[in-house]
């Protein structure tokens, strides 16, 4: 109830009625009932009815409490310190992980064997598990993701009584198991490579460990697919380990976050940055036909800001930096950071210089396979290449009647193209000449990437097949290269004797 009083013979007293209180959008267009009272009987019974409230014994005066309220609220007349704002926001974003740190605790000796930076990992990645049913443990080489995951499952293995299957690259099996069993854990490890044939009949895991998992980020991969397939089945929590979570593209976040995130699943956010740019959400909706709070949704968008929102759900990664700035203590002495083990020990973080070696070497010696590549012939080769195969949008390879009678999925591809060219070429040439400063392997088997790729692009050009650009392109080698490293090298040389033809086919 609001009662306007005022200096007006006809209507000294109006009163305003209604379950909006004047809210948006008020009086003229409101959505709710609103009642404005002009009869003067009436404003005085309403008059009478506020006053007997007022009035009441038991009623309490809020003024002061309201003012209060409002005085430090947004809608307050003074400016509030800066750094006030940036501790409320912290403190919002950090919810996530106080909610991990104050929920869950760590088992047996892994209280006194990790550091303090991998307990607060292990305890947010468990907020994560168990809330969304997957996490990502993304911290860099050499920071313990191993033995992080190890403690993790055992929380899980104590806490709801889940027993752990642990997917790795073969050789990791035995290291895998040594940390299992030097833990108690109650665990089976498989290899990768067993995955299509013994997964299928394996017996119930609520909780899987995945090592290296940036090697699943082809979803049409057959590994892919039977893992994916598996913890659909049994409803299983995932741990996907790996130092390298992001690579080429957005899509290989995505692609390890699907193994465990059904498409329709909503996620409780969206990319608004993306959806904001194409004129919001209903230009969405026309646009791809699906919820804007879901895993699809994302993949629509390529702005950092919104996959950085993403992977706030899912992924702990901490980077040494992170971890020198935060967790370490001080030497007096030196000034030196360093870490505490257990035992008290200290371990020290190296500082890192750079220092130019130089070596001489004959080119002219034929029993140096490394002075033999590293010639100014070499160099003027990889300096001369054209790469065309990088520049169909800029070299008049795409005609003006491609572009007219393209459909929708061939525009994109014919509008891609031409974002690449030169720069795909220089980084093109920039990798021969890294992979040649490695060294004479490392470059020779670059070489012999580039022509497998090559002569499949020729064989379609002759054959009249579609091109392999773009992903097709980028599966030549995850799917067959890289399908499993210690196969590589028997790969690349058994190529060389089998077709083309057979090549193309496999890979289509």
């Amino acid at each position: 109830l609001y009662l306007i009083h005022r200096n007006d013979y006809n209507t000294p007293t109006i009163g305003f009625l209604g379950s909006s209180n004047l809210t948006f959008s008020g009086i003229s267009k409101q959505g709710e009932l609103n009642v404005d009272i002009l009869e003067q009987d009436a404003t005085k019974k309403l008059s009478q009815w506020f006053q007997d409230r007022w009035e009441n014994q038991w009623s309490i005066d809020i003024s002061k409490e309201l003012a209060t309220i409002i005085d430090n609220s947004w809608a307050a007349d003074k400016l509030v310190d800066p750094f006030h704002i940036y501790l409320k926001v912290v403190y919002h974003l950090a919810r996530e992980a106080r909610a991990g740190i104050s929920e869950f605790s760590l088992k047996g000796e892994f209280k006194e064997q990790l550091f303090e930076y991998q307990a607060n990992a292990v305890k947010v990645a468990a907020h994560h598990l168990h809330k969304r049913g997957g996490v990502i443990i993304g911290d860099v080489v050499g920071l313990g993701k191993t033995i992080t995951a190890t403690a993790l499952a055992k929380i899980f293995e104590e806490d709801f009584f889940l027993e752990t299957l642990i997917i790795c690259p073969k050789n990791l099996v035995t290291m895998w198991e040594d940390y299992g069993h030097k833990y108690g854990l109650r665990h089976k490890v498989m290899s990768i490579t067993q995955v299509q044939n013994k997964l299928p009949d394996e017996r119930r895991y609520r909780l899987l460990i995945i090592d290296e998992s940036h090697n699943l980020r082809n979803r049409e991969g057959s590994r892919y697919k039977a893992i994916r397939e598996y913890i659909l089945e049994n409803e299983s929590k995932v741990i996907l380990l790996t130092a390298t979570p992001y690579n080429k593209s957005y899509e290989d976040l995505s692609g390890q976050l699907r193994l465990f995130i059904d498409d329709d699943k909503d996620l409780g956010i969206s990319p608004e940055r993306y959806i904001e740019s194409i004129g919001g959400k209903p230009e969405f909706y026309a646009r791809h036909q699906t919820n804007e709070n879901t895993i699809l949704a994302f993949e629509k968008s390529s702005y950092t800001d919104d996959w950085n929102e993403l992977m706030r759900l899912f992924l702990v990664r901490r980077t040494r930096s992170f971890i020198k700035s935060n967790y370490t203590e001080t030497d007096k002495d030196t000034g030196e950071k360093y870490l505490v083990f257990p035992d008290g020990t200290k371990q020290y973080f190296p500082a890192r210089i750079p220092r130019k070696v130089d070596f001489i070497f004959d080119e002219n010696d034929k029993t140096d396979q490394y002075a033999r590549l590293y010639s100014d012939e070499v160099v003027e080769l990889i300096d001369k290449l054209r790469l065309p195969r990088y520049g169909l949008g800029q070299d008049e390879y795409v005609n003006n009647e491609s572009v007219i009678n393209a459909n929708s999925s061939e525009a994109l591809i014919l509008e891609n193209l031409g974002k690449a060219g030169s720069r795909l070429r220089g980084f093109a040439r920039t990798n021969l000449f890294k992979r040649l400063e490695s060294g004479g392997y490392s470059f020779l088997l670059s070489v012999k990437r580039q022509k497998i790729r090559n002569d499949l692009f020729l064989y379609a050009i002759e054959n009249d097949k579609d091109l392999p650009i773009g992903q097709h392109d980028r599966n030549i080698l995850d799917m067959v290269l890289f399908s499993d490293k210690e196969e590589e090298n028997l790969f690349i040389e058994e190529s060389e004797s089998i077709s083309i033809d057979e090549l193309y086919k496999l890979l289509a």
